[in-house]
């Protein structure tokens, strides 16, 4: 049985996006991250709120209350998708299209977090992530979500650090918008699928590369080194 897969979404401009998507395991220790985190965070808490008596306790429960049922959701939201214990495994949530979590489906998916965890021990969501194809557990799948790798970036793969490289030969538009559109997502793309797109063009640009697409799209964008 695999642990993980790929998700392959196409974008309007017919580039296909490959996300490998987060098994079982991976997921399961970003929680127990994010639970150790819960509750160190809580028995601090307790013991400072102690001092304060009845008003402590009260504060207490309102903490508990609020990092059950919106710590991954506000994580999610303003921390690209991920949690601490997400984040610690490489992973993060997005929307099955491909575009970031929004308000409406992080709070959907964190709700049913409850179903996920019956009986107990989450067996409902360890089944529901084993038997799908892109491993969502149930709040994935109402919520239209999953959990991928986060792109990781390589030392130099930010457009900007590429000079310009004017283009020697004549593409048309829909070329000139593909090479665009790759300087735009070179940066969250690894190593072997940013070669696997530039060889595609290679072609007709003659032996081109990753840095060197990269410099085509700098050039085709008007970033042009001035004398």
């Amino acid at each position: 049985m695999l642990l993980d897969t790929a998700y392959n979404i196409g974008t309007p401009e017919g580039v296909e996006l490959r996300l490998p998507v987060a098994g079982l395991a991976p997921r399961s220790l970003a929680w127990l991250i994010d639970a150790l985190i819960k509750f160190l965070s809580l028995t601090v808490l307790s013991i400072i709120l102690e001092l304060l008596g009845d008003l402590g306790t009260g504060i207490y429960l309102l903490l508990i209350f609020g990092l059950l049922w919106f710590y991954n959701v506000l994580f999610e939201i303003f921390n690209h998708g991920a949690t601490p214990g997400k984040r610690a495994l490489g992973i993060r949530v997005m929307n099955a299209n491909g575009t970031p979590v929004g308000w409406s489906g992080s709070l959907l998916r964190n709700l049913i977090r409850v179903v996920d965890a019956l009986p107990g021990c989450y067996a409902f969501g360890c089944i529901a992530v084993l038997l799908s194809r892109q491993f969502q557990r149930l709040g994935d799948l109402a919520a239209g979500t999953i959990v991928v790798y986060a792109p990781r970036q390589t030392v130099g793969s930010k457009p900007g650090d590429v000079p310009p490289v004017p283009l020697k030969a004549h593409l048309s538009l829909d070329e000139q918008q593909a090479i665009v559109s790759f300087g735009e997502r070179a940066n969250f793309l690894n190593a072997e699928r940013a070669e696997e797109l530039a060889a595609i063009l290679d072609p007709m640009l003659d032996g081109v590369d990753r840095n060197a697409l990269v410099g085509h799209a700098n050039w085709l964008i008007g970033e042009r080194k001035l004398p």
